[in-house]
């Protein structure tokens, strides 16, 4: 089954191909509303959208601010200004993404993507 994906404007494009490759929709920010919208409109697109978040900016991973429970999926990549880190990154997601293709088990999380794990928040 194919996941829906709203990429935030930092995101880079490489792990929109990589979600694309695998065959899942991938949404862009900067087609839907300006690069420059603030948090609140980003995450509210993503669920008009009907989509899971995927963004690098640590404030979607602050569950005070953002509830996962409030939403249909966040996906918080962590590259800490290493974006050699990228292909290992996407591998860990992608083996995860195959594993759990059901749209209802992003439903109310936040998913911390980090090289060697995959935090779960709820």
């Amino acid at each position: 089954m194919s996941l829906k994906f709203f990429l935030d404007q930092c995101v880079p494009a490489s792990i929109g191909q990589s979600l694309q490759d695998s065959g899942h929709e991938v949404l862009v920010l900067k087609d839907y509303i300006p690069i420059e919208s603030p948090d609140q409109v980003v995450i509210a697109k993503a669920q008009e959208l009907g989509a899971i978040l995927v963004s690098l900016n640590g404030d979607f991973a602050d569950i005070v601010t953002y509830p996962p429970a409030n939403y249909r999926g966040i996906i918080s990549i962590q590259l800490r200004n290493h974006p050699e880190i990228i292909p290992l990154l996407m591998q860990r997601l992608i083996d995860y993404l195959v594993n759990h293709s059901d749209v209802e088990q992003y439903q109310g999380k936040l998913f911390i993507v980090e090289v060697n794990r995959i935090r779960i928040r709820e």
